[in-house]
């Protein structure tokens, strides 16, 4: 498990830079957070560390953005105007979680719950489970665990 303090949307996305260019075809990378934690922003990060050109944002109305043009595809999913996780199945989500590429789940707890070993395994996952908390106005505390295969 590790723990990063971001004091910062720039520090924010260049952990999530970081994660982009270590990352492997397969990975899903489940963010949990209150509304303003940064989950974007450490989603930003991670295709700018992938290589992906243009402008990332947030899926709230589409549910999914895809991003090529990088090193591998990044799917960026939103769940927060879902409430279930038979809802998300029902939207076709499933499809994501064995990517080609890198798929981000903005407001994941919604569908794995909160028992990211359970998850990974019941769904054969490799899964990051990420956690932001806001300590302060600019501050957070990003933990973090890798999961599955």
């Amino acid at each position: 498990m590790g723990t990063y303090i971001s004091n910062s949307p720039a520090e924010t996305e260049a952990l999530g830079a970081s994660w982009g260019r270590n990352a492997r075809a397969g990975i899903v990378i489940a963010l949990c957070g209150e509304l303003g934690a940064g989950k974007t922003q450490l989603v930003k990060g991670i295709a700018a560390g992938l290589g992906i050109p243009g402008r990332v944002h947030s899926p709230s109305f589409t549910l999914v953005n895809i991003y090529g043009g990088g090193r591998l595809f990044l799917y960026h999913i939103d769940l927060y105007r879902l409430q279930t996780p038979e809802q998300i199945i029902a939207a076709g989500l499933d499809e994501y979680l064995q990517p080609h590429g890198v798929t981000a789940i903005e407001w994941a707890e919604k569908w794995f719950g909160n028992d990211p070993l359970e998850a990974a395994q019941r769904l054969n996952l490799r899964l990051r489970w990420v956690n932001i908390r806001i300590t302060d106005t600019a501050q957070r505390c990003i933990s973090y665990e890798d999961f599955g295969t």
